[in-house]
């Protein structure tokens, strides 16, 4: 435990040299915390809905970086740009250790709070996927974190699972299966808190930038769609069945619906955990790992989330899957993971770091793995390995 975390300190320290660009890295391109640090500034400058325009924000990311980005459309809702906004009154180097190491402590405390003794065992699986969210200084530890307190707080204090569950607006793709457990489960108070929050943070969001952000917001989200059906995104980075379909050669249409199958399998699962009357924990570690899985636009470092669904399934683990699943699903947690790293490492030392990787083919392995993952998860649910029949008379008195 200690050597994982004193490599991930060691992450940290060193992106944040990198993101001030400090020495060598002067002429580095964008990477996703500096588009995070350039909407907060037009929070400030009070054209915000300018950055759902792409040609627009492209303008802006290329004179941060002296005119070297990458592909970084904005799809995030108002209220992530509101949450931003202090971090424009600090340098970018600066902003990014706050706000990492702030998440990734508040992911971390969840994690230990939910994990208990099995805490080392799942940051070694979970190592890849918190050390390329560290790297690219996404908001997968927030997210993460938020489910983690939807989950811990879902039975017996439903306000702030509501709270935690509203805050996920930010992202509300990652939160469509929390949502689905907390309806199956009838946890009317946490749905009623999650929309108030909603609703409030939507009505703030109006008043401070006024009603065409909702306009933006949604133009945005159909341009990136177009963006995606023409694979403009690193897909290889994705770990959707829409990415891996996509990048075996299936046509977009074919690729979507191939997603949907997938999202439907998920919520399944969700329903399934709540209807075979299971574990809570393990209904919610289930509902936790299929977060991921739900939308065609999931990337490795939304993959902290997996972590949070693996804590609360291992106490159950030994009775609900054999040695051989639970080493399986060790190993595909791992490698989608990893994969995304692996190949960016790949790419970069065979193309250079300032290639454009989307002109070079690389698989999204990623999507499989998840879908594996998923099919076993159905498969101890249907064979009902967690319900009260079939567990031991000391664990169902307990």
């Amino acid at each position: 435990m200690r050597f994982v975390l004193t490599v991930l300190t060691v992450i940290v320290v060193f992106k944040t040299f990198w993101f001030a660009r400090w020495g060598a890295w002067q002429g580095r391109e964008l990477a996703d915390f500096d588009a995070f640090h350039i909407v907060a500034q037009r929070i400030w400058l009070g054209d915000l809905d300018q950055v759902y325009h792409f040609d627009a924000l492209l303008k802006m990311q290329m004179e941060a970086s002296g005119g070297m980005t990458g592909f970084m459309p904005w799809t995030y809702p108002p209220q992530f740009g509101l949450l931003l906004a202090p971090l424009a009154f600090l340098p970018v180097g600066i902003g990014y250790l706050l706000f990492t190491a702030a998440t990734l402590a508040l992911y971390l405390a969840t994690l230990r709070r939910i994990a208990g003794n099995n805490f080392a065992q799942v940051l070694v699986v979970l190592f890849p996927a918190l050390a390329i969210t560290i790297g690219c200084g996404q908001n997968g530890f927030l997210t993460g974190a938020l489910i983690g307190v939807v989950c811990l707080n879902s039975d017996r204090r439903q306000i702030l699972a509501g709270l935690a569950l509203g805050a996920m607006v930010i992202k509300p793709h990652l939160a469509i299966a929390a949502g689905v457990y907390l309806l199956a489960a009838r946890r009317w108070t946490a749905l009623a808190t999650a929309m108030a929050v909603v609703l409030a943070s939507s009505l703030l969001c109006t008043l401070l930038f006024g009603w065409e952000i909702w306009t933006a917001w949604l133009g945005a989200i159909r341009e990136s769609a177009s963006f995606l059906e023409q694979g403009f995104y690193p897909l290889f980075r994705m770990v959707s069945g829409y990415a891996a379909l996509y990048k075996a050669g299936a046509p977009p249409s074919v690729a979507f619906w191939g997603q949907a199958a997938i999202a439907a399998l998920a919520l399944l699962a969700v329903v399934l955990g709540v209807v075979r009357a299971i574990p809570p924990a393990a209904a919610l570690g289930i509902t936790a790992m299929v977060s991921v899985m739900i939308s065609p636009y999931a990337y490795d470092y939304d993959l902290p989330i997996l972590g949070i669904g693996l804590a609360l399934l291992l106490p159950d683990l030994a009775r609900m899957a054999s040695p051989r699943e639970r080493g399986l699903m060790y190993g595909l947690i791992l490698f989608t993971g990893a994969y995304g790293l692996l190949q960016s490492a790949r790419l970069a030392v065979q193309f250079g770091q300032k290639a454009d990787f989307n002109q070079h083919f690389a698989p999204a392995i990623a999507g499989f793995t998840l879908a594996a993952l998923l099919a076993l998860l159905l498969r101890m649910l249907l064979r009902g390995a967690l319900t009260p029949a079939a567990m031991p008379a000391s664990h169902r008195q307990a």
